[in-house]
């Protein structure tokens, strides 16, 4: 499916890049930010696994999200133009975003209920999550703004993905920090 060979091609030497679908953009484009973006978020998480590789079930689901943010950009970077194409468009999936539902109820029934907001640190793995989980966000607004641009598509799926993914790297944060009891608590007030 993909083969490179050559890393450096110079044609973004004009501050421009290209979609899947041959189309050249500037690379501040909005689109381009948002698969930037995505790209961006799976790096974090690739560091938030250097604290989780002991974790049987937290880092394989990591390692399954890194391929799909993959499939996410994928998507992002070949816009559905209406007019079909010579391949199928690889797109995000209402599967994907079950999965992370299912993932988050499990991640969630085992901690316990929050009596306050969470402030992002406790553990390396944990901190990173916070990370994660906030650069997550950031792409979601990013591509609920390209959704809301005239002329631009976005499959559905993506947006859900994304804030299901949001959700999941805030329980899995918690569940880094020993199952919430490390959690670093907002104490409202606190220094007044």
């Amino acid at each position: 499916m993909v083969v490179l060979n050559r890393i450096y091609t110079r044609t973004g030497d004009d501050g421009t890049t290209t979609l899947g679908t041959g189309e050249r953009r500037a690379k501040y484009d909005l689109r381009v930010s948002a698969y930037g973006t995505i790209d961006e978020l799976n790096a974090a998480i690739g560091i938030a696994r250097l604290s989780t590789k002991d974790d049987g079930a937290l880092d394989p689901a990591l390692a399954r999200i890194q391929n799909d943010l993959f499939d996410l950009g994928a998507d992002l970077c070949s816009p559905d133009d209406g007019k079909g194409s010579r391949a199928p468009r690889l797109t995000v999936t209402a599967a994907q975003v079950t999965w992370l539902e299912q993932q988050i109820d499990q991640l969630n029934g085992a901690l316990s209920p929050l009596r306050s907001f969470v402030l992002p640190g406790g553990t390396p793995a944990a901190a990173y999550l916070h990370l994660a989980r906030t650069i997550c966000r950031r792409a979601e607004r990013l591509i609920v703004e390209l959704r809301d641009t005239p002329g631009e598509t976005v499959t559905p799926d993506v947006i859900h993905y994304v804030n299901r993914l949001s959700d999941f790297l805030f329980v899995a944060s918690r569940n880094a920090n020993a199952g919430g009891a490390g959690d670093v608590l907002w104490v409202p007030g606190e220094n007044r």
